[in-house]
């Protein structure tokens, strides 16, 4: 009878050393959502965020989770974890924010820094959507995850041979091409989503033949209210084909380098306000612009 304790225990030991080894062999696996895959977690996190950007610039929801992966290693990597930089984006001469020196494909390259990873993001989508090189990849549509990779890699964004495979078996293993099925921009077959671009810093596209201001709310999942008054239009003007049409709130002023600009003709006052991005209250203001003194041909305006 004296023994009976240790057999017992022995018993427990024995179920003990079974479960913690399930238990061991299930976290090892990299299943979809699993815990403890930081993986999957990273996709948890970002799917989201990955998305919202797939509906606003048309880049593959699967793509850019694919790559913040690869980049940042997950969100693990020094420069993911110092510098919010999922993407791997050097500074550039255009860069002026903060910076962090890394080594890559030399030492001590200079990367870029941001306050938080969103900002991460959304700067990931302004690189690619402004990039000459990546304009191609628009016209192939946000479910063609191994166009986009195969066109990055073409493209210069990274030098590894393998990028491409890199990122698609990223997106297979993961599942993350789920995420491009959930595109809200309904374009019409064979329609190439608009290239976006900055003037006075604020993003903006360029009105096509036959679209309308609506067109370009519907595309970029926006109210048109919102989208006529940062463009200082009412419900009755149409902008004509070829005008800048803007995403966001205009600017007050022009920068340093452009001061002053000489009305010719065929010019309005709200045509400049969108030649320079600048808001035509502001502008109108400055220049003491009203119903009785309106802009004339030869006229110097100050934009700033």
């Amino acid at each position: 009878m004296r023994f009976l304790p240790f057999r017992i225990s022995l018993f427990a030991v024995t179920i003990l050393l079974v479960f913690a080894s399930c238990s061991v062999t299930r976290r090892g696996v990299h299943t979809r959502g699993t815990t403890g895959d930081p993986y999957s977690e990273y996709v948890s996190k970002y799917s989201e965020l990955a998305v919202r950007h797939m509906k606003k610039y048309g880049i593959p929801a699967s793509i850019t989770l694919a790559q913040g992966l690869l980049e940042s290693d997950a969100g693990r990597s020094s420069l993911a974890k110092e510098c919010n930089n999922h993407f791997g984006i050097k500074c550039h001469s255009d860069w002026q924010g903060r910076t962090m020196l890394s080594d890559d494909d030399r030492r001590n390259e200079c990367f870029r820094c941001y306050s938080s990873a969103a900002d991460s993001f959304e700067d990931h989508s302004l690189f690619l959507v402004n990039g000459s090189r990546y304009r191609n990849l628009f016209s192939l549509g946000s479910k063609d995850y191994k166009g986009w990779a195969r066109g990055l890699k073409a493209a210069g964004y990274a030098t590894n041979p393998n990028y491409a495979d890199k990122l698609i078996g990223l997106i297979e293993r993961y599942g993350l091409d789920r995420y491009d099925e959930r595109s809200s921009r309904k374009l019409a077959k064979g329609v190439v989503p608009h290239r976006q671009f900055e003037v006075n810093g604020v993003r903006c596209v360029q009105l096509g033949e036959g679209e309308t201001l609506r067109d370009i709310a519907r595309e970029f999942s926006m109210s048109l209210s919102l989208l006529r008054r940062f463009n200082d239009v009412n419900r009755s003007f149409v902008p004509p084909a070829g005008s800048l049409v803007y995403l966001e709130r205009k600017k007050s002023r022009a920068p340093k380098e452009q001061g002053t600009y000489t009305v010719k003709s065929g010019d309005s006052l709200w045509s400049i306000s969108q030649k320079f991005g600048i808001r035509m209250d502001n502008l109108a203001g400055r220049n003491r612009i009203t119903s009785s003194n309106p802009v004339t041909v030869g006229m110097t305006l100050r934009l700033r």
